[in-house]
């Protein structure tokens, strides 16, 4: 009998940024995360995914922490392990394109401080917003991993995907990442879909999924059996519901087949228990709430990613309006027909979503319209597959004429601008990357640290004046 090929899958792991973006809100301090580098570094993992997503935007904004300092952290204590991290094409961490300037610039310094793997994503999958990204990631040497948001519709077939992974191959990409971000993907549908793109391309194939469906590791087995490169799992204190399948369950489902991963569940356990006491904590605080750990097999009808169905909640709260609820989960659907059918994922669910809250708040639908779904509908996000429901845009633009080139050839460069508005709290050139993409925020930030030091000098002084009395 023919001796089968060992093909050993390979294993992402994503504790220390989707992990917990899915269910802390993206609240895991670099402090929290330092004591357990060195045995994480020893695993043996592909990458380590911890920077990038809406870490960037939380390190500044709630945890008063710089996000270049984590990431040289992390680089300092992972000596072996490759750093990944998520980065959103034009519009780099933030939820607006930027001019090219800016995503070249950002490239380089994330891979300067310590980035070995960029994975680039366009929420409308419209590779234009990926090609200056892909160019600067190139051009530092570092490993490009173009991702498609994979999501469900007439438009999305097996030709759709095979097609778009050919031209992502010839873009200049790596890998391949399907990012299904929703937990859309069903095990048979996956092997397909991985069938289907390893005839297109020769690129290998990551697949990335959340459990919030409930069927993420089933998905995973089957992709990885019709050869499926790298999985993304996350240690199983930060598992399930809305964040990735467990590390440890997958490490053990192919152990002692031809996808053995080679890793060793007794170094996993200790991971896992020192994430266990901060999932701990966070259930008992109230950060991690017991709801997004449940399965919601809703989501194949609504195609809603977990972290959005918690902004719709706090919308409606806010809002007094809890009881719209279903009624909102409803009109997603509609909405996201309206818009081209776009992939639901930042900032596009975002942009559906409130726009949903706000046709069934106001009891008449586009009423109300925030500036982000008239960015939509003049194409300043890209091009979607179908086009827009030109009733509904008319209601919503006007007379006014859409455009038709990538958004970004729009924008002049924005980088000496930024310098000069930052000048005077810039400490590193890395701040005038914090202050593009989040100004308001990055400023306080700026504020809070200038104080922290004034305040460390001045115990410094005391104590001096107190060794050495004048």
């Amino acid at each position: 009998m023919a001796e089968i090929q060992k093909k050993p899958v390979k294993i992402v792991e994503t504790v220390l940024r989707d992990a917990h973006q899915s269910l802390l809100a993206t609240r895991m301090s670099t402090e929290q995360m330092l004591p357990i580098i060195d045995k994480m570094d020893k695993v043996g993992y592909y990458a380590v995914e911890c920077w990038g997503g809406a870490t960037f935007d939380a390190s500044l904004r709630f945890l008063k922490e710089d996000p270049w300092e984590r990431l040289r952290k992390l680089r300092a204590g992972f000596k072996n392990t490759k750093l990944q991290m998520l980065f959103r094409g034009q519009n780099i961490l933030g939820y607006n394109h930027y001019a090219d300037d800016v995503v070249e610039y950002f490239v380089q310094k994330s891979v300067a401080n310590g980035i070995d793997i960029i994975r680039i994503f366009d929420c409308l999958n419209d590779i234009r917003n990926l090609q200056t990204a892909v160019k600067a990631a190139n051009k530092e040497k570092a490993h490009v991993q173009i991702a498609l948001s994979y999501t469900l519709g007439d438009a999305y077939t097996l030709d759709y995907w095979k097609n778009i992974a050919r031209e992502i191959e010839e873009m200049g990409a790596d890998s391949l990442c399907i990012k299904d971000m929703a937990g859309l993907l069903t095990p048979y549908a996956a092997a397909e879909l991985v069938t289907a793109l390893k005839e297109s391309t020769k690129l290998p194939i990551d697949l990335h999924t959340h459990y919030t469906s409930g069927v993420a590791s089933m998905t995973y087995l089957k992709a990885v059996e019709a050869g499926c490169d790298i999985i993304d799992t996350a240690m199983s204190p930060l598992a399930l519901g809305t964040s990735q399948p467990a590390t440890e369950v997958m490490v053990e489902t192919f152990r002692g087949t031809p996808y053995d991963t080679g890793l060793n569940q007794e170094q996993l356990a200790e991971i896992a228990d020192y994430f266990a006491p901060i999932r701990e904590q966070a259930l008992k605080s109230g950060l991690l709430n017991p709801k997004v750990l449940g399965v919601n097999i809703q989501t194949l009808r609504y195609q809603v990613p977990g972290g959005m169905l918690s902004n719709l909640v706090n919308q409606l709260k806010e809002a007094g309006k809890e009881d719209k609820y279903r009624e909102v989960l409803e009109e997603i659907p509609r909405v996201r027909k309206d818009f081209g059918e776009p992939p639901l994922v930042t900032p596009s669910s975002q942009i559906v979503g409130t726009q949903a809250v706000m046709n069934v708040i106001a009891g008449e639908r586009y009423k109300l319209v925030p500036k982000e779904s008239k960015k939509i509908m003049m194409g300043e996000f890209g091009q979607t597959v179908k086009p827009f429901n030109p009733e509904v845009q008319k209601k919503i633009i006007g007379d006014a004429t859409p455009i038709t080139c990538r958004p970004a050839d729009l924008i002049p460069p924005q980088l000496p601008q930024f310098e000069k508005e930052c000048a005077q709290w810039k400490q590193q050139d890395e701040d005038v990357l914090s202050y593009a993409l989040f100004p308001a925020v990055a400023k306080e930030f700026f504020q809070y640290r200038e104080a922290q030091q004034t305040k460390v000098d001045q115990s410094v002084a005391d104590k001096e004046s107190k060794a050495y009395p004048v």
